[in-house]
């Protein structure tokens, strides 16, 4: 059986709707707002259907799509917001990452790091 992504959460500006993965209710409020305004702040900057989602390993990734006759996606800015979603959330991407591992793929937590 082929392990597929799961979606954390996304936004759509073409239906101006917010999607969150109930899966992961457990989820402090404040991180589900934060993961919202993530969404929602990137689709109207950038237009188009934006995602985060869990790779079958844990890895939490950034998915765009776009309709096909839509020009007014713009993909240069869709990077570079990407880009700095990472550099300036990287903390939170991480706590996340280690969330999935522990609650979702049963691996264990690995909080001291270098020699703490």
């Amino acid at each position: 059986m082929e392990e597929k992504p799961i979606v954390l959460c996304g936004a759509n500006a073409y239906t101006e709707k917010y999607y969150f993965n109930e899966d992961f209710d457990s989820l402090p409020e404040g991180i589900k707002k934060e993961l919202q305004i993530m969404c929602v702040w990137f689709v109207q900057e950038v237009g188009g259907i934006f995602m985060l989602v869990f790779e079958p390993d844990g890895t939490l990734e950034f998915k765009t799509e776009a309709n096909e006759y839509d020009g007014s996606i713009d993909e240069i800015g869709s990077y570079l917001k990407i880009k700095q979603m990472r550099e300036e959330r990287k903390e939170l991407l991480e706590s996340l990452e280690m969330y999935f591992k522990v609650f979702f793929l049963g691996e264990k937590a690995d909080i001291l790091e270098d020699g703490e």
